[in-house]
C-alpha cells in the first residue's frame, strides 16, 4: 500500500521491521519536497552519484534508469529510486538555472508551459496558431577604435522591420571628432544629431515608428574633423512580424 500522491509507502497491521518502511517513505518524502535535479539531458546514471542526487531521465533511458524515462531519479542508500513524475510538478534544473514544470506528459520551461514573457535579446509578444508572431527584439553591437570620417555597424536593421529606435553610448571618449551623428547612409542623424564625445553620453533616438525593407546597417558619422578613436555602443530596438509556418 502506498499514499495516492507520492507513493509513500504505508506501514501494514502488525508489520515487523516497521523502520524500514517508515525510512523509504522518509527518503522518497526528502527526494521529493522542494524538488531541485541536477540535469535533465541524461540516459544512463552518472558514475559516482551523491546520496540525495536527483535527476530527470532523458528519453532513452538505459542501464539502471531503463524504462524511467521522464521520471524523477533519487539515489539514497546506495541505489537509484524512481519517483514517477506527475502532472504539475515543478522543479528546479541546477545546470541550466530553469524552473521547469510537468505538463502535457512533457517537462516545460515556465514560461513555455505558461505562456509568459522573459526577458531577452528577442521575445515574441504574440502568436498566432499558425505560426505567425510579432516580436520586439533589441540588437546590440560595440563599435570599437572609430576611425575615419564614419563608421558602419556589422548589425543590420532586419528586412521588414518596424523600428522604435536606435540608442546610443559612448563607452570610451570619442576622438578627432567634436560630436557624432547616429543614423544611416543618406540620414545620418536619423536616430541623433551632435551626439556627445565624452565617456558615460547616451541618446535614445526614438522615431516613427518606421519599417525597413531591406537589411540597414548603422552609420555614425563624425562632426568637426574625422574619428580618431572611441568606442560606441549601439543598440537597435525594432519589432518584427513573421508570417504564418503553415
Amino acid at each position: 500500500m502506498t499514499t495516492p500522491n507520492l507513493a509513500l509507502p504505508l506501514l501494514a497491521a502488525a508489520q515487523a521491521q516497521k523502520h524500514v518502511t517508515v525510512n523509504e517513505a522518509l527518503a522518497r518524502l526528502d527526494g521529493l519536497v522542494q524538488l531541485k535535479v541536477i540535469d535533465r539531458d541524461l540516459t544512463a546514471p552518472p558514475a559516482s552519484p551523491a546520496d540525495g542526487d536527483r535527476y530527470i531521465v532523458a528519453t532513452g533511458a538505459t542501464g539502471a534508469w531503463a524504462g524511467w524515462d521522464s521520471d524523477v531519479v533519487l539515489f539514497t542508500g546506495g541505489a537509484w529510486i524512481r519517483l514517477a513524475s506527475q502532472e504539475g510538478w515543478r522543479m528546479w534544473v541546477e545546470d541550466e538555472s530553469v524552473l521547469v514544470v510537468r505538463t502535457g506528459g512533457a517537462w516545460l520551461t515556465l514560461d513555455a508551459a505558461l505562456g509568459l514573457l522573459v526577458r531577452g535579446p528577442a521575445v515574441n509578444v504574440a502568436q498566432g496558431a499558425s505560426g505567425s508572431s510579432i516580436g520586439l527584439h533589441v540588437d546590440e553591437e560595440l563599435l570599437a577604435g572609430l576611425s575615419g570620417a564614419s563608421v558602419t555597424s556589422t548589425i543590420t536593421i532586419p528586412d521588414r522591420a518596424i523600428v522604435l529606435a536606435v540608442s546610443t553610448r559612448t563607452v570610451t571618449a570619442v576622438t578627432g571628432a567634436t560630436s557624432y551623428d547616429c543614423g544611416i547612409a543618406g540620414e545620418p542623424a536619423k536616430f541623433g544629431g551632435s551626439l556627445g564625445v565624452a565617456a558615460g553620453s547616451t541618446n535614445v533616438g526614438v522615431i516613427g515608428p518606421q519599417a525597413f525593407y531591406a537589411p540597414t546597417p548603422i552609420v555614425l558619422t563624425a562632426n568637426g574633423g574625422n574619428f580618431t578613436g572611441g568606442d560606441v555602443r549601439i543598440a537597435i530596438q525594432y519589432l518584427l512580424p513573421t508570417a504564418p509556418a503553415a
